[in-house]
């Protein structure tokens, strides 16, 4: 694709500091750039904001579906990541079945969640963990998930650890107490230090298939 990469952050408490004039205030940004940078949905933000955002702006994506848009694209990242997992899978055990493989995911947010419904209905059996602990029981009502500690996760002897929560939870720390023989997951930069722990995961023999 002739297109570049960028990012943009909003600091803040996305449960609590969201308002719409934030998000308008942030769409005016973006429209100064002309068409130079394109916003879209991604951890903490929603469809509501990306409408918000579009108030002021057209260089937006992932609006509703009602709006012409693509929707929250966070069902689509969950089921690239499964057929990932899958691939991944092949290579280290010799089968893209899941059926049976223990695999760790961390965080319960919309791709998480909807990632443990892809293993659930397979068999994987899947240890979930988050900070939010009503995300966790949403899931929990829902599938038959072992709940564990944000920290205990790295202790977990799995098949698969699968990152979707923040990132550089692969570090020197989590490198040390890992057991899997694959990670896969949709966490942006997952490896701490790319160059260092990538060498260190390629060391261990660990399989890594980042989204």
């Amino acid at each position: 694709l002739d297109l570049g990469g960028g990012k943009a952050v909003i600091i803040g408490d996305s449960r609590t500091d969201k308002t719409e004039a934030m998000f308008r205030r942030f769409g005016r940004f973006v429209d100064s750039l002309n068409g130079r940078y394109i916003t879209a949905e991604d951890v903490g933000m929603s469809t509501a904001e990306m409408v918000n955002i579009h108030k002021e702006t057209k260089h937006v994506a992932g609006l509703p579906e009602e709006m012409g848009g693509s929707g929250d694209p966070s069902p689509v990242t969950a089921y690239g990541v499964y057929c990932g997992m899958k691939a991944a899978a092949k290579e280290a055990f010799g089968t893209d079945s899941l059926n049976g493989r223990k695999v760790s995911v961390q965080g319960a947010g919309n791709v998480g969640a909807a990632l443990v419904g892809h293993l659930v209905k397979e068999g994987a059996q899947v240890f979930l963990t988050d900070i939010h602990e009503d995300r966790l029981a949403a899931i929990a009502a829902l599938h038959p998930v072992t709940i564990v500690g944000p920290d205990e996760v790295y202790d977990l002897d799995v098949d698969i650890y699968s990152p979707c929560a923040l990132g550089a939870t692969v570090n020197d720390d989590t490198l040390a107490r890992l057991k899997c023989a694959v990670i896969a997951g949709a966490a942006n930069n997952q490896l701490a230090e790319e160059e260092v722990h990538g060498r260190v995961v390629l060391e261990k023999g660990i399989l890594y298939a980042p989204d």
